[in-house]
């Protein structure tokens, strides 16, 4: 395929040398003449193992080259890869101001260059972007007025690639993800990427421009999570490198797609308690661990939203599907739908609970004093069956994944659903009054 790469700073030159090495024939574009003619020299502008050999074989099969003319590097492209610069602004705003510029560049290019064989040409950013930014900035520039001969579409396609290791990344992805609504812009990208032996995720483009923030703000997490252990640890003598170490060895929980799904609050016997810990241990010693303390706000943040929702919604019958702090266990201790339930009854509400699993008569021990201390009256809230407990409500708050309860739910059809785990299916989900805690 023919493409134009717009921007040869890391991602950029590492993409046109990656592709023009795997058959593609690539024109690089940059404002600044200097990256231009280093890569026409057969160097990269930028400091990577392994990339200047691989723009020298690209230049000298004379599959790659570089210019700082938009029309030279559009003639008969399918595909035009953006990835500029989007730096923080003054307000740690996304600064798009390099995206519009290209943009424009392209846009009038295409007065002048030759159209693509098929006439369709591929607006594809790389840049990592604010959700919004491909349908609201690129989208617009080439709805209308195009010069004949061409048609566009427009698709974000995030890169996964780390600096010192680039050139491999790029070979070995850990995913390629083409968010895009154009089917013929889909086709292109998917034979664009077909020497990789990684399968094209296809997207919504939103969900691909919201997945590169995703991922960098988890990578951020781990190296303070990382950091925060290892400044507690280091008070009581403990090598926090072993700690860490045999934590990564963990890969059905730690290193996993275990919790990593929008939902509820964490709760029950372990996770609370020991999070306080941790920081009772930190305080002790005078050691600051903001993630840890964010990670108990962040926790309470998410109960304090359902219950804000329960008050603005005028209902005030409330119905609670699933009372344990996750499904298939009796166990209420520090259950966050307890915790909810124990708010909307403060507030006034009129609350009735169904929990598939959970019977007071059956609780002992710590968890029966937990519940007794919370939820005193829990026999007169519980109900027998999910009919039972959806009969007249208003507001309908779902944790539990039991088939009655899904079966139940559909036949009562409650003015509001607030899901929690969201596992409830499509037909519940295309109910007038559903929404989900976090989307």
């Amino acid at each position: 395929m023919r493409v134009a790469v717009f921007g040869l700073g890391y991602v950029g030159t590492v993409t046109a040398a990656g592709l023009a090495a795997n058959g593609h024939r690539v024109v690089g574009v940059d404002v600044d003449p200097t990256k231009v003619a280093t890569i026409t020299s057969g160097r990269s502008p930028v400091i990577e193992p392994g990339i200047d050999e691989l723009v020298m074989e690209g230049l000298s099969a004379g599959r790659l080259t570089a210019t700082t003319d938009a029309v030279e590097a559009l003639d008969g492209a399918e595909v035009s890869l953006i990835c500029v610069g989007t730096p923080s602004g003054d307000r740690g705003e996304c600064d798009l101001g390099y995206l519009t510029r290209v943009l424009d560049d392209i846009k009038c290019a295409m007065e002048v260059a030759i159209p693509p064989a098929g006439g369709h040409h591929s607006i594809v950013v790389r840049s990592t972007v604010p959700p919004g930014t491909v349908d609201g900035v690129v989208g617009p520039v080439f709805a209308e007025g195009l010069p004949a001969g061409w048609t566009v579409g427009t698709a974000m396609c995030p890169e996964f690639l780390r600096e010192g290791s680039s050139v491999q990344d790029f070979a070995a992805p850990p995913l390629v993800v083409v968010g895009t609504a154009d089917d013929a812009t889909a086709d292109q990208l998917t034979r664009l990427f077909g020497f990789l032996d990684v399968p094209v995720d296809r997207v919504a483009v939103s969900t691909a421009e919201g997945l590169k923030y995703a991922c960098n703000a988890f990578h951020a997490t781990k190296v303070s999570f990382a950091n925060e252990i290892a400044r507690v640890m280091r008070c009581y003598d403990v090598d926090a490198r072993d700690v860490m170490r045999l934590f990564c060895k963990d890969t059905k929980l730690n290193i996993s797609p275990a919790y990593l799904r929008p939902g509820f609050a964490f709760g029950g016997s372990c996770l609370p308690k020991d999070l306080r810990s941790l920081q009772t241990m930190a305080r002790a010693n005078d050691v600051d661990v903001p993630l840890l303390a964010g990670t108990s706000l962040t926790n309470e943040l998410a109960i304090r939203d359902v219950v804000d929702r329960v008050v603005a919604s005028a209902h005030h019958s409330v119905c609670i599907l699933g009372l344990s702090f996750k499904n298939d266990t009796d166990d209420l201790r520090e259950s966050p739908n307890v915790e909810l339930a124990e708010r909307l009854l403060g507030k006034g509400f009129d609350v009735r609970v169904y929990d598939p699993i959970v019977n007071p008569d059956l609780l002992f021990g710590a968890n029966k004093r937990h519940v007794e201390d919370r939820l005193p009256h829990l026999n007169r809230l519980l109900a027998t069956d999910p009919a039972a407990a959806l009969e007249g409500a208003g507001v309908v708050i779902v944790s539990s994944g039991d088939a009655r309860v899904h079966e139940a739910l559909l036949a009562a059809d409650p003015p509001l659903v607030i899901d929690l785990h969201g596992r409830l299916g499509a037909d519940v989900e295309q109910m007038v009054g559903y929404q989900g805690v976090g989307w």
